[in-house]
Formats: structure tokens, sequence, C-alpha cells
């Protein structure tokens, strides 16, 4: 917009030069003006189209409520009618002048004055061309009655006596004759052309004519008839040069009137174009006014916008973003206050996210160690509406605790009636108004089996976030792990206390049998048999009884190898062909190998398989799966039947020595298979499943390189 403006000011410039250049030269201007009005009127064009754009887009705006475009279209209306106005008033003036003055230069006198001063020049031309040919009749009588051989003798008196410049007398072919002159720098006259010669053959010619590089010369052609018997006819010819002070005033007064006829034939065409030439003018100084119209409008008006735009980055929280600023004017100091106000918020803004981050920060280390906490851990208001939980929290418990958040506590024991008891025993130390710490130990029977639990609480602070914090433990592993402990303690005291005196009572009992038998009667033969072989049988019962406590309680000496997993139970498969019960196996592919004692690892699935085949005993439908997967540097085996499951009062305890539903067996065989899965580093899982029957899962460490 700028430059546009700039380049219509320079052209205007450039036309008015060339205006007033026309004014006194106008054949030099006119083989230029057809071009610059095209080149004017393109701009001209380019200006309007220029200025309808700025205005659509200033309309556009003004729609969009762009905040500033109707102080722009008010100020470019001030601005426009601040030029045009004075504008029209001047051309009406100039072009009203112009016409009058242009009309003054024709004035009737001053072409009179011209043609008289150029008839007095021809008068004056035509006195002296007058006289030359006067002299030049009484030179050629002279010089007719004089013979050949004295003419340029006579043609020499003659010039000097006439006071002619140049005379030389020719034949009418234009031969030279004789030549005769008063400047003696002059070798050769000016000869006259054929035409003059013809025009001279009967009567004397004379002319006025320049001659170049020596100026204006009246030339005389007289003829010259020789009385001898020949009747030769001759010409003579006399130059005068015409005095420079006429000369030059004769041409000057030709021109004059030359281009004072030019003008006035032009009168017309010269008003029609010093009208259209100033309004050009006019138009591109009108057009350049409204253009720089447009630029100042929009620099006023542009701090305007942009305070509007720094508003909306604020509303929109942007405090980053700093204003131009304009000048130094009022609009400008109001920029940098604005700007000034920005960075005030934009520090206040970064100290709050600052703190608020800090905050968040805080929060977060809150949240990885309540999520790493293998301790459940609730936050109740003074509602006792659950605010806050773990994710430990609701895996001890088996339970979504995210879906009963900013809800009353007790919803919880409404919607899970396991949990009632427990939730019960929270709300009850919450209503106290002791604020100090408690503990209680609480057992829960949920669809896994019974779970102990540890449950300690305290009162927050009185503050806006008061409340109570409840922190719990499922302590069933530990509590589990201590009778192990104690049952491994009886039976190695067991196994040493009982099983050294049973071999004598055994051996004592036999020898009474074969002493006495023979030597009692019948009856008590018999008797005595029978008491003897009681004896023998519960002591061999006893044995047996003391072997598995022995193996319970010995920590089995590992003979560790790499296994394949798959083809350690297709060996052990192969042992079982149960009649009335159906072995479905999915062992996965390229299952990785795993460390272990592959004895120990037999004993566990037989032991896992007997359990299977005992749960389906007496059903016609038996099933048992036998599934391995391969899991992130685990591999898992699980063992699936559909029997009856195992009693929930047994779920729970099923790992400890004497926990058994059978009718047969000491009860050991599950706590035998946990000891030497731990000790493979391993774990062991049971769960009753929802369809109905038991499923049993080991999980051990696996070997990265995997075998077919």
């Amino acid at each position: 917009m700028k430059y546009i403006v700039f380049i219509s000011a320079l052209l205007g410039a450039v036309l008015l030069y060339l205006l007033s250049h026309a004014s006194t030269n106008t054949a030099a201007s006119g083989n230029y003006y057809t071009l610059l009005l095209v080149l004017n009127g393109a701009l001209a064009v380019a200006l309007i189209v220029m200025i309808s754009m700025q205005l659509w887009r200033l309309f556009r705006q003004m729609r969009a409520h762009v905040m500033g475009s109707r102080l722009t279209l008010r100020l470019l209306g001030a601005f426009a009618l601040m030029a045009i106005i004075p504008g029209v008033i001047v051309y009406a003036v100039s072009v009203n002048f112009l016409t009058r003055s242009i009309e003054s230069w024709f004035n009737v006198k001053v072409e009179a004055a011209l043609e008289g001063g150029l008839r007095l020049g021809q008068s004056a031309l035509d006195i002296m061309l007058s006289d030359i040919e006067e002299k030049a009749e009484s030179m050629a009588v002279s010089l007719a009655f004089q013979p050949s051989n004295s003419h340029l003798s006579v043609l020499n008196d003659l010039r000097e006596k006439s006071g002619v410049e140049d005379a030389v007398l020719l034949t009418l072919q234009g031969r030279i004759l004789a030549f005769s002159s008063n400047n003696p720098a002059t070798f050769l006259p000016e000869l006259p052309s054929i035409p003059q010669l013809r025009q001279a053959r009967q009567h004397v010619y004379g002319t006025i004519e320049p001659i170049p590089d020596k100026g204006l010369y009246l030339r005389v052609l007289a003829p010259i008839v020789m009385p001898d018997l020949a009747g030769e006819t001759r010409i003579l010819q006399l130059l005068q040069p015409v005095p420079k002070s006429l000369s030059t005033t004769a041409e000057s007064v030709q021109d004059v009137y030359q281009d004072y006829q030019e003008l006035s034939l032009s009168r017309e065409s010269l008003k029609e174009v010093f009208a259209l030439t100033l309004t050009l003018v006019l138009m591109l100084a009108m057009l350049s006014a409204v253009s720089i119209a447009f630029v100042l409008s929009r620099r006023l008006s542009a701090p305007l916008g942009v305070l509007a735009e720094g508003t909306r980055a604020i509303a929109r929280g942007d405090y980053g973003t700093m204003l131009p600023v304009h000048g130094k004017d009022e609009l400008g100091i109001l920029v940098q206050s604005f700007n000034s106000m920005t960075r005030q918020l934009g520090d206040a803004t970064l100290a709050a996210e600052r703190n608020r981050a800090r905050v968040e920060a805080a929060r977060g280390y809150l949240a990885t160690i309540l999520a790493h906490l293998s301790s459940g851990v609730l936050a109740l208001d003074d509602r006792a509406q659950l605010r806050t939980c773990n994710m430990a929290a609701s895996n001890i418990l088996g339970v979504n605790l995210s879906n009963f958040l900013e809800q009353p506590f007790q919803q919880l024991g409404q919607t899970h009636v396991a949990l009632e008891a427990w939730v019960e025993l929270i709300l009850a130390h919450c209503g106290d108004d002791d604020t100090g710490e408690w503990q209680e130990e609480l057992e829960l029977v949920t669809a896994q089996g019974k779970r102990i639990l540890l449950v300690r609480g305290t009162r927050l602070p009185q503050t806006a976030d008061s409340g109570f914090l409840i922190v719990f433990d499922d302590v069933t592993a530990m509590v589990q792990a201590q009778r192990d402990a104690a049952w491994g303690e009886v039976a190695r005291r067991l196994a040493h206390e009982i099983k050294n005196p049973l071999t004598p009572i055994q051996l004592s009992a036999e020898r009474l049998e074969h002493k006495l038998a023979a030597k009692l009667e019948t009856d008590d033969a018999d008797m005595l048999r029978r008491a003897t072989n009681t004896i023998v049988t519960q002591v061999a019962a006893m044995k047996t009884m003391v072997n598995e406590f022995s193996e319970y309680a010995r920590a089995p000496a590992l003979n560790l190898s790499e296994l394949a997993l798959n083809g350690l139970i297709n060996d052990v498969l192969a042992l079982y062909e149960p009649a009335d019960i159906q072995l479905e196996v999915s062992l996965t592919e390229g299952l990785p190998s795993v460390m272990g004692d592959a004895t120990m690892l037999r004993q566990v699935l037989h032991n896992l398989l007997q359990n299977a085949q005992d749960a389906l005993e007496g059903r016609q439908d038996g099933v048992i799966h036998i599934i391995t997967t391969a899991e992130t540097e685990m591999v898992k085996l699980e063992v699936r039947d559909n029997g009856t499951g195992f009693p929930l009062e047994i779920l729970s305890r099923a790992f400890e020595p004497y926990m058994t539903s059978k009718r047969h067996g000491t009860g050991l065989g599950l706590a035998i298979v946990k000891k030497i899965i731990e000790e493979h580093k391993g774990h062991i899982h049971i769960e009753n499943l929802a369809e109905g029957g038991a499923s049993i899962t080991v999980t051990l460490p696996a070997k990265t390189k995997r075998v077919e």
C-alpha cells in the first residue's frame, strides 16, 4: 500500500512537469503524450481497484465486528473529504483559468503584429533582390558587347563597381566561363540548379535562398544574348549575402508566425489536452489522497485493534504476547501500559503455575507411594464418604473401590455383603469421639475363602481436608506362614519322638504272637492274632504318617537342571488312564524351559492330578484340563476340573497340614506341593471356578531360551 502511494505521487509529479513542458513545446510533448496518458490511466485504474479492495475488506471487517474498523471508516471519510473538497475547487478554478489563458494566446492584435512583421521583413528582402536584379541586367548588357576573351576582366570590374560579392558567367549547361569574388578564400562559386538555369534563358530570375553553412543569400540569374553570328546565350549569376541581422530577424519572425499558426490550428485540441491532463493529475492526486487516507486511518486505528487482540489473548490465558508500540503518543503509552499489565499478569500466572506444579508433584508423589504400597489405604471425610483409595485396597478386598468414591462408605457394605462386618467396624471407630489410633484384626469370608485383615485407623487433623485415614493389610499369608512354621516344628518333633518306638512295638507284638500262639487255645490264639495284626497295622499306619511328617518338615534338597515342562507333563500323563475321566491337554508350543528338580516336579504333578481325580470321583462327565502358557519371564501350569470345588472353609487354608475333605489321606499333599513350588521360586494359587469345579495354577520362573 505504501509503495503504490509513493509510485502514484512520483508519476503525478512527472505528469505535472510534462504538462508545463507541453505548454511551451507541443510538438516535443506530443510524441510521448499518448504513452503517458495510457500509463497514468493504468495507474488510476490500479488505484481504483486497490481502493475498492480496501473498502470491501473494511466492509467485511465491519460485518465481522473487528475492533477499530468503524473508527478506520470515520477517519478515512474525514481524510478523504479534506483532500477531495479543496481538490475539486482547485480543479474548477484551474480549468477556467486555462481556458481563458489559451483564448488570450490567440488575440487578433498578436496575429496582426506577427503578420506585419513578416511582411516588413519580406519587403526589405524584395527591395534588395530588385536592386540586385537591376545590377544583373546592367552587367549583362555590358558583357554582351564585350569579346569573349575579355569577359573575366570586365566581369571583375563590373562586380567591384556594383558591390556584389560573387559574379559568375555560365553557359546554359552550367559550365563556368568566368568567376569573380571579393572573398579570396572562395575558389568555386555556388552554382544554380538546372531548373533555375532554364528559367533564366528568357528573363531575369531572382530568389532568396539559404546556403548551407553560409546563411541566407540573394541569387539573381540574367541572360546575356551575344550579338555575334553564333548567337549563343550565356547566364550571369550574382550572389549577394543578406545582412546577418536582417536574416536572423526574418527567420525568427517566420518561425514564430509558423508556430502561431500551428497553435491556432490546434487551439481546441490544446484545450482538450490541458483539460484531460489536469483531470488525470487531479484524479491521481485524489486517489493518492484516498490511499494515503487509508494508510493513515489504519495506522491511527491499529493500536485499538492491537489492544483488542491483546485483550482476547489475555482472555484465552496467553500472557506471553507483547503488543507492538506505535509511536510515543497517548495510544503508544496506553499500549505500553497494557504490555506492563500483561507482564505482571504473566508473572503472577507463572508463580501460580509453579505453585500448582509443586502441589501436583506432591500429590503425584503421594499417589505413587500409595499406588505401590502393599497395604490398602482409604481416606474418609467427616461425613463418612469415601474420598480416596489406592489400588492395593481394591486388590485386597476384591472390589473396585473407585466406583464408590464420593459416596457414603456404608454403601460398600450394602453392595457387598461379605464386607459388611468390615465396613461396620470402620464406621464404628469413625463415629467415636476418640481421636487416637486404633487397630483391629478381622476375619472375612469371601468367594476366595477366609481372609484375615489387620485394620488400623486414625483421625486426620481438623483442616479443610479433615476426616479419617484407614490402613489395612491382608495378613492371611503371614498367618499361614506362621502356621506352616509351627506345623513344620511339630512335624519334626513328632517324627523324632514317634518313629523310634514304633519298630520295637511292632517287633514285640510279632514275638508275642510267635511265642504264645502255639501255647494258647484256638480261641485265645485267634484273639492274640487279631490283636497282633491290629498292632502291626496301626504301627505301619503310624510309620506312614511319620514319614509324611518327615517329608513335610524336611527342607527338600533340590537337584536343579534345565527341564522342558511340556515333556515332563507328557511323561506323567502316560501313567494316567482314568476310565470315566476325560483328559484335555493344551500345551503351548515353544514353551520356555524351567530350572527345576524333575523328581519333585513329578511329585507335584502326581499330587495335582490325583486331587483332580479324587474331586471327580463318582461323576460320569468328569473332565480334567491341563494347560500350559508362557507369560513375561514366567511359565504357567493350570490344572482344572469340573468337580465340586473346594469348600469355602477349606479354600483359604488348603495349604495347611491336615486340611482335607477326603475320607482318606493325611491332608499333607497340597502343603508339600506348596513347599516344593516355593523352593523352586514359584507360586501356587487355588480358586473355585464360576462354572463349577476348581483350578490350581502353578507359576515357575522361565529361562530366556525356549525349547520345543
